[in-house]
C-alpha cells in the first residue's frame, strides 16, 4: 500500500509520497514513489504513484523514453515539449493507457492487479502551479480552490486533518506540517504507509527556490511532530467536558 497528498494553494504546490510497497505482510520493500518528470527550462513537472509497482514504473520509463507520434510521423513526444500542463496530463494519461493495454492481460490471467493512479503537478512556462489526479482509466481531473487537496493510495486515515485544516489560502509551512500530521495519523493506523517520505514544494512565486526534501526514519523535526501531536490531542480530549449522561461512571467503588 501507499499513501500520496497533493496540495494546490495560493501559495504553490505540495506533492508529498511515502516510499512502502508490500506483497504480502512478511515482504516489505521500499520504493521511490514521488517522481520528476521534468525539470529544468521552463517547466517542473512531478508525478507521485500509487497501485502496481510494475505498471506505474512503466509508465514513468515510458514517459521518460517518449510516446510516438500519433500517425507515426511526428517523432516522439516528450514532457519536455508540451506547451502546457494540461497537455502533460494528457500526455501521462496516454501512457497510461499504453502501459495498461500492454500488460493488463497478462497480470490479469496471474490475477494481479494493474490499477493505478497519479497526482500530477507542476508548471509550464509562466503558468500557475497545476495539479491532476489521474486515473487507471487514462483520465483525469483537476483540483480546484474550492477542494485544494487530492490523496491517493491509503486516504481514509489521513483524510479527516486534512478536511479540518486545508483550504486554498493555507500558507505553505502550515499545508507541509499539515500533510505531515496527515501522514503521522496513516502510519500510526496502517503498517503499509512508511517512511522515507518524499516531499517537493513548488511555490508559486517563480523567484522562490523549489524544496525538495527526504523525511528519514530517524527525523528529528517529524519526530517531535509526532509527540507532540500526541500529546495536544490528549490534554484536547481532557480539557473537553464529558458527555452529561456519564455523570457519575467515574466515581470511585464506595463498596470497595
Amino acid at each position: 500500500m501507499t499513501y500520496c497528498i497533493g496540495m494546490l494553494l495560493d501559495g504553490g504546490l505540495v506533492l508529498m509520497a511515502d516510499t512502502r510497497t508490500n506483497a504480502g505482510v512478511d515482504n516489505f520493500s521500499c520504493y521511490k514513489k514521488l517522481h520528476t518528470l521534468a525539470n529544468g527550462g521552463d517547466r517542473y513537472i512531478f508525478a507521485a504513484t500509487s497501485g502496481s509497482l510494475s505498471v506505474t514504473q512503466s509508465v514513468v520509463g515510458l514517459l521518460d523514453e517518449g510516446l510516438p507520434g500519433h500517425d507515426g510521423s511526428d517523432g516522439i513526444r516528450h514532457l519536455d515539449s508540451v506547451p502546457s500542463m494540461f497537455r502533460a496530463a494528457q500526455l501521462v494519461g496516454e501512457a497510461v493507457q499504453t502501459v495498461r493495454a500492454i500488460m493488463e492481460p497478462a497480470l490479469s490471467r496471474q490475477d494481479v492487479n494493474s490499477n493505478v493512479s497519479l497526482l500530477l503537478g507542476g508548471r509550464v512556462g509562466t503558468e500557475q502551479p497545476r495539479l491532476f489526479l489521474i486515473y487507471s482509466a487514462g483520465n483525469f481531473i483537476e483540483c480546484q480552490p474550492e477542494s485544494p487537496f487530492f490523496q491517493i493510495g491509503e486516504t481514509k486515515y489521513g483524510r479527516p486533518i486534512l478536511d479540518r485544516g486545508v483550504n486554498w489560502s493555507t500558507p505553505l509551512p502550515l499545508a507541509v506540517k499539515i500533510a505531515f500530521l496527515s501522514f503521522d495519523s496513516t502510519m500510526r493506523s496502517n503498517l503499509g504507509v512508511a517512511r522515507p517520505i518524499d516531499l517537493v514544494v513548488l511555490p508559486a512565486d517563480t523567484r522562490a527556490p523549489l524544496l525538495t526534501r527526504r523525511i528519514q526514519a530517524d527525523d528529528e523535526y517529524f519526530n517531535t511532530l509526532s509527540m507532540d501531536w500526541a500529546q495536544a490531542l490528549a490534554k484536547a480530549a481532557l480539557a473537553i467536558p464529558n458527555p452529561p449522561f456519564m455523570e457519575g461512571f467515574d466515581a470511585p467503588d464506595s463498596s470497595a
